[in-house]
């Protein structure tokens, strides 16, 4: 089987309603969606999601590099050799969206020419992952009424607030709102997106002791190093890299220099392949993980649960799985489905991500 072609289709899916966080906001989903297509007919498909004030990746610069840097020397490989793949990326600095995109392409496409879903050629381990729904910068009231309404729509029972704001009261009081409205039995963990000082997240954790938060994520740019490592070495709860740790070289940096005690695995930047080596540092070194979301589509979300619920530790917590509940549209053929707190892998070849193509053509912004 050899590589013939290699496309990367730029379109655009509005929010409902923007969404608002410590390192930017979005309205719209302009995303790519990657498709590798071979002499077998077989063909892998995967979306990558621009992040610009995150990681400086933008629309343009996927598709460009996609089909100008890589597809040129890719294009006649086997899809199997997947190390060669990787070499040729690699010649390319930084670019991780595009790069994880292709990888989890790859896979799709290996999945299906072996006739077996990713997620059992990955581990395995289950067929669904519970839900952790993200909640944005709101009033306070206004977050418990999402939480209870997602609660009770979805059966969601793991909530990760967005944080990083100043004053620091106004997360304070949105702690405190939802501990209170929510009750102890519901999972609260934090997440700001560089947002704060080490210290300012420091102060956080002093004022929101007792409230039973389990998780404090990205709480500074990791730059802040002496005292972050100090915000570490005192916090109660694990501080999560993020933004900090795309690669499994980051990872191991920021562990290492304890700069963080645990670890958030995102597909869309990372891949299956290297999310697999960040994964097996982590269970080598006994730290936790999580599995985030990048804003992701459908697409991109049956892409997390298919490598999450594939291993036991990225099993262990809830996944954030929810934000493409914030979308107007998708576009996968069969929508997923939230059942009782979870989302299931799709038992078949490959991902299971089948594009509509009528969307695909109303929403694709080259044509």
């Amino acid at each position: 089987m050899k590589i013939t072609g290699i496309e990367a289709i730029p379109y655009a899916i509005p929010y409902n309603h923007p969404l608002a966080f410590a390192s930017g906001s979005v309205a719209t989903a302009d995303h790519v969606l990657v498709r590798i297509h071979t002499d077998e007919g077989v063909t892998g498909v995967a979306d990558a999601p621009p992040r610009p004030y995150t990681y400086g990746e933008t629309q343009v610069s996927i598709k460009n590099v996609v089909e100008e840097l890589f597809a040129p020397q890719i294009i006649g490989l086997d899809p199997f050799d997947r190390e060669k793949i990787h070499a040729v990326m690699r010649r390319t600095i930084h670019n991780q969206v595009a790069k994880g995109t292709v990888d989890i392409a790859l896979w799709d496409l290996a999945g299906k020419a072996l006739g077996q879903p990713v997620h059992k050629l990955l581990g395995g381990w289950t067929d669904s992952m519970r839900v952790s729904h993200m909640l944005g910068f709101k009033p306070a009231q206004e977050l418990l009424d999402e939480a209870l309404r997602f609660g009770e729509d979805y059966g969601i029972t793991t909530f990760k607030l967005k944080v990083g704001r100043r004053p620091l009261s106004l997360d304070i009081e949105a702690c405190r709102v939802l501990r209170e409205g929510l009750g102890e039995d519901v999972e609260l963990y934090l997440d700001a997106n560089r947002g704060w000082t080490a210290n300012e997240a420091l102060q956080a954790l002093q004022q929101t002791e007792g409230l039973g938060l389990t998780l404090l994520e990205e709480p500074c740019d990791a730059k802040e190093a002496m005292s972050r490592r100090r915000l570490v070495e005192k916090s109660p709860i694990p501080v999560v890299g993020d933004e900090s740790v795309p690669t499994a070289g980051d990872a191991s940096r920021e562990l290492l220099s304890g700069g963080c005690n645990a670890i958030c695995i995102k597909t869309a930047r990372s891949g299956f392949t290297e999310a697999t080596e960040i994964l097996g540092l982590c269970t080598g070194l006994g730290v936790d993980v999580t599995m985030g979301n990048q804003i992701d589509t459908q697409i991109g979300s049956l892409a997390t649960v298919t490598f999450g619920a594939a291993h036991e530790a990225t099993s262990r917590r809830a996944g954030e799985l929810s934000n493409f509940l914030d979308m107007s549209d998708d576009l996968l053929a069969e929508p997923i489905s939230i059942v009782d707190g979870r989302i299931s892998v799709r038992d078949l070849p490959g991902v299971g991500a089948e594009i509509s193509e009528d969307k695909l053509a109303r929403y694709r912004t080259d044509s």
